[in-house]
């Protein structure tokens, strides 16, 4: 038996689609959990200016990567 579409005619998206978007939901979260982690570890070492907005693009980029490569590997295995 074919497989039908969904409500509406839409189809579900496929198992790479599914992975991306995992990256993507997992980078926001770790991206907004960095900025706000980050944050408070620069201010608290004593970075100001263009200095603090390094540390915190860094931290706020490797939360974001992190995260999101879990959440990637997790939609995966559901796939």
């Amino acid at each position: 038996m074919p497989v039908t579409g969904g409500p509406y005619g839409q189809s579900q998206p496929n198992c790479f689609d599914r992975i991306k978007m995992g990256f993507m939901m997992g980078f926001a979260v770790g991206m907004a959990a960095g900025a706000l982690f980050g944050t408070f570890s620069c201010l608290r070492i004593g970075m100001r200016g263009r200095e603090l907005m390094g540390g915190v693009g860094k931290t706020m980029m490797q939360s974001g990567g992190t995260f999101g490569t879990f959440m990637a590997i997790g939609m995966g295995i559901r796939c």
